[in-house]
Formats: C-alpha cells, sequence, structure tokens
C-alpha cells in the first residue's frame, strides 16, 4: 500500500517542480521582454554619453525574486534582444568579441543581483526593513557594477579609438561607462526601496508571499 502512494506522491511532486520551472521560464522572459521595451525610453543624460539603463531596474527585481542563475538567463535574453533589435542595426557591433562582451556578459551578469536573493527574503519575512534595504541596495551594486565594468573593458579595448584627441582610451571609458554606472546604480536603488514599501512581496515568490501574509 504504501508503496503505490510513494509513487503517486513522486509524480505529483515532479509534475510541480516541472511546471514551478515552466513558470519561471515564462516570468523571466517577460521580464527580459520588458527590460528591452525600457530601453526605447530615451535615458540618456545630458549633453554626454552617459546612459541609465532602465533595463536593469526589471532583471535586478526578478533576481531578487527567482535567483541568480534564472536572473543571469533573462539577462542572457535581453541582451540577445537588444544585440539583434538595436546593436546590428546601430553599428554598436565592431566585432565578435566585442559583442559577445557587451551584449551577452554583460546584460547576463546583471542577473548576479541575485546573490542575495537569500537574504532579502528572509529579512524581509522577519520585518527588518533596514536590513531589507542595505540588502537591495547591495543588489543594485552588483547588478549595475558588473554589467558597466563589462562595458568599461569594452570602450577601452574596442572603442579608444573614439576617445577625444590626446585623451587616454581608459580613462575616457571610465569617464563615460562610470558616469552610467552611478546614474544607473542611483535610480535601480531608488527603485528598489520604492517598490519595497509599495509592493514588498515583489520580492517573494507566491508562496513565501503568501506565507508572509498569513504571519500578518
Amino acid at each position: 500500500m504504501i508503496t503505490p502512494f510513494l509513487c503517486w506522491l513522486n509524480k505529483k511532486r515532479g509534475f510541480f517542480m516541472q511546471h514551478q520551472r515552466l513558470l519561471i521560464q515564462i516570468e523571466g522572459a517577460i521580464i527580459a521582454a520588458f527590460a528591452m521595451a525600457l530601453e526605447y525610453i530615451p535615458h540618456t543624460v545630458g549633453p554626454s554619453a552617459i546612459e541609465v539603463s532602465l533595463g536593469i531596474i526589471p532583471v535586478v527585481i526578478y533576481s531578487l525574486r527567482r535567483g541568480a542563475i534564472p536572473g543571469m538567463s533573462a539577462g542572457l535574453i535581453w541582451g540577445l534582444l537588444d544585440l539583434i533589435l538595436r546593436g546590428l542595426g546601430n553599428g554598436s557591433v565592431l566585432n565578435a568579441w566585442q559583442g559577445l562582451l557587451e551584449f551577452t556578459i554583460a546584460f547576463m551578469v546583471v542577473g548576479l543581483a541575485g546573490i542575495v536573493q537569500r537574504p532579502v527574503q528572509v529579512s524581509l519575512q522577519q520585518q527588518t526593513k533596514v536590513k531589507t534595504i542595505t540588502f537591495l541596495w547591495g543588489a543594485a551594486f552588483i547588478g549595475t557594477f558588473t554589467k558597466y565594468f563589462c562595458h568599461f573593458l569594452a570602450g577601452a579595448v574596442y572603442w579608444g579609438s573614439y576617445a577625444p584627441k590626446g585623451m587616454n582610451a581608459w580613462l575616457y571609458s571610465l569617464t563615460v561607462n562610470g558616469g552610467s554606472f552611478i546614474a544607473s546604480f542611483v535610480l535601480t536603488g531608488l527603485v528598489l526601496c520604492i517598490c519595497l514599501a509599495m509592493v514588498p512581496k515583489l520580492y517573494l515568490p507566491k508562496d513565501m508571499a503568501f506565507h508572509m501574509q498569513s504571519e500578518k
């Protein structure tokens, strides 16, 4: 009697896991498409080449909700979309290695913000607001810094000839990408904190959010 029950239980568990994986993948694809849509909103700061990457925000939130690996997958999809829809058409791809660095790796590593997924979710459940905010800013830093570090390397190595005459390529890349990092980091951190105040359940999978609500 026990063996058939265990088989049935394993089948139900397997079905649930498959359903969960499919749900995470669909959610990641939607997040990637949303991040791509945000990139079409004008986001250049002043007359300089400094830009704010709005697409980082939903990918970081998704990474905090689902973890680093799903977040990196969503970032990769976002990067491939950006490569196809914008990069190839506006001359942003100089060669295969530069394209790989700036349109796959740079976008994918935004998902590393999911490294602090567990601390964020635990602090949310414990309702320690200061700790949660600290972890959110940490996630914003990880997601934006890793992306713009890749762009910084590409800027110095592949785009150095575009630097102003007499200006070191590394310094030029640091100025442009460093400014973009700071602007994107501040905006991402602020939006994450606003989301925490308005919809804290956004950082929790449905089952954890329900548990948190029931405890209240």
